[in-house]
């Protein structure tokens, strides 16, 4: 069972406030890439104390501490998502902005064949695809 972001919080030894545990909650929660305006609107509506600032103070933290992985897709929108997600790919749709989420075993594959035939072991990556969705 995967670490919850509240867990390797504590773990790094972040002192977590209540509006920080909030803040962590909220992106446990997110199924989605939120940028720090998503975050704070759900953030609030559970405790309307909550800042903008303090938003902002708490992604940067939990970015430093390596437990988010910060995303930024052309947009101009810095977006979350948890550092210690299963390895996927993205494919950004340049008219609505959504971001989805793939694993394509070829397209794995195909890297790691590419990394041994420049004479390097592949260590990671991060792949990022943008389109426009077909009519019809």
């Amino acid at each position: 069972m995967r670490e919850t972001i509240l867990s390797r919080c504590e773990a790094k030894g972040l002192r977590m406030t209540e509006q920080r545990r909030i803040i962590a909650g909220v992106l446990e929660a997110a199924d989605d890439h939120p940028d720090v305006e998503d975050l704070y609107t759900r953030a609030s509506a559970q405790d309307p104390n909550i800042s903008i600032a303090t938003v902002y103070r708490t992604v940067k933290l939990f970015e430093e501490a390596g437990i988010l992985e910060k995303l930024e897709f052309g947009d101009g929108r810095a977006r979350y998502e948890d550092a210690d997600r299963d390895h996927h790919d993205h494919l950004i749709d340049m008219t609505t902005g959504e971001v989805i989420e793939f694993v394509d075993p070829e397209i794995e594959a195909l890297q790691e064949k590419i990394a041994a035939r420049l004479g390097f072991t592949l260590k990671g990556h991060r792949l990022e695809l943008y389109g426009v969705r077909r009519k019809g």
